[in-house]
């Protein structure tokens, strides 16, 4: 009977260790998180402000409404005036028109501010998209721990089981029926840890859906490690032609030149044409033309509005380039922790599980003879436990690393150039 149950524990240890399988990173599951990420608030909030900007647009570009006005001239205000006292009845309208240059600029400077938000909008859906994934992986790392810890749990059980039989029968100490027993509780205490961390990772992965938190989410993919080889010099080439915020800065400090643009015209007048159309009931009708404009006399104003408008653009080019040393800053390190996340689940997945799983094997095959203590047997076990938990941690980080590659360089990774993309055999 015991032979038995050692063969089922070997198989139950091989199966354990087994943390990859046939399916992809990308899910249909995660592809519909994905998908439902655009009805999240922050998403929904940049949306409504490109709406809001676009509709400035046309309000930047147009006319002033004209101005109508209605006058009696030459009111008698005291009484016993003449009697031949003429009263003049006018009627006027006015269009004030800015400077030749001056409608277009604002129209041009309301359109290019309409574009940032509409490149941030896309930026922040991107980043969304990264959060998306990382919890993602983070959620298929809990579920698989979590699982691993089960299983875990019931080898305990059986040493447990025949630590009190050999305890029974003279053959067994009590200090290892105590020893599994602790150990159980503490596995215990790991799973309770699992279970409320992928609790929590759920709930967050509904928000960024636009879902309720507390909607069930079991996951239905499992981790897989990459073989992407990936270069840092090519993700950062031409980054700016691929993350939306580039283009979208870009705008940005169009709309500022022509702000600095708009601070030149206003040392020319605006214009105000009018027509009026006089009525006198004893005389002839008479019609006026006439113009007008203000005078820009006021040059310290313009001054400071000149050196405003040049100070608010060397401002946003300096925020533009600062923001490109982060994005390469911040894919130089996710390419890092890419990288040596891969280099670690390698090394766990060729060397140390198996060297692991066979000590294990060993120190069971012993342990059958009486040759080692349970002791070592449980020791053994948990090291492998350890070690496969790890494993996973490591393929979890290298996935999260290459959605923050997506992210910081503005690509989706499953539609990567061929000389980005190098998978090994």
């Amino acid at each position: 009977m015991q032979r038995t149950f050692f063969k089922a524990l070997l198989l139950i240890t091989v199966l354990a260790g087994m943390s990859s399988a046939a399916l992809g990173a990308i899910t249909p599951q995660l592809q519909q998180l994905l998908a439902e990420a655009d009805n999240n608030p922050a998403l929904t909030k940049r949306f409504a402000e490109i709406d809001v900007y676009q509709n400035k647009v046309v309000q930047a570009g147009a006319l002033s409404d004209p101005v109508m006005s209605l006058s009696v001239l030459n009111f008698p205000i005291e009484d016993g005036s003449d009697d031949d006292h003429r009263v003049f009845y006018e009627l006027r309208i006015s269009q004030m028109f800015p400077f030749w240059g001056k409608l277009d600029a604002r129209a041009k400077a309301a359109a290019r501010k309409a574009q940032w938000y509409s490149g941030a909008f896309e930026d922040v859906r991107l980043q969304v998209r990264g959060q998306v994934k990382d919890a993602w992986f983070r959620l298929l790392f809990q579920q698989q721990a979590i699982e691993l810890t089960k299983r875990n749990l019931k080898l305990i059980d059986d040493f447990i089981r025949l630590t009190e039989t050999r305890y029974e029968v003279g053959t067994g100490l009590q200090q290892n029926v105590l020893k599994a027993h602790l150990q159980r509780s503490k596995q215990l205490d790991k799973l309770l840890e699992f279970e409320q961390l992928k609790e929590a990772t759920s709930a967050e992965l509904n928000s960024l859906a636009g879902r309720a938190s507390h909607q069930s989410l079991e996951p239905d993919g499992r981790l897989v490690k990459s073989n992407l080889d990936l270069s840092l010099v090519e993700l950062q080439q031409n980054v700016d032609s691929r993350r939306p915020m580039f283009t979208a800065y870009e705008a940005l400090i169009e709309a500022f030149e022509t702000n600095r643009t708009l601070a030149k015209l206003d040392d020319w007048p605006d214009f105000t044409l009018f027509a009026a159309y006089r009525y006198e009931p004893e005389e002839d009708d008479a019609g006026v033309v006439g113009i007008s404009f203000n005078l820009p006399v006021r040059r310290e104003r313009r001054a400071a509005a000149k050196a405003e408008a040049d100070s608010a653009l060397r401002q946003v080019i300096q925020e533009r380039n600062d923001f490109g040393i982060k994005v390469d800053l911040a894919i130089h390190r996710a390419l890092t922790r890419y990288q040596q996340s891969g280099k670690l689940a390698e090394l766990y997945q060729s060397g140390i599980i198996p060297q692991a799983d066979q000590t294990f094997q060993a120190t069971l095959s012993a342990y059958q003879v009486d040759k080692v203590d349970f002791l070592d047997l449980l020791d053994s076990l948990m090291t492998l436990y350890s070690y496969q938990i790890d494993h996973i941690k490591a393929i979890s980080d290298q996935q999260r690393s290459l959605a923050a590659i997506e992210a910081a360089a503005g690509l989706e990774i499953d539609l990567l150039p061929v000389y980005l993309n190098s998978e090994e055999g």
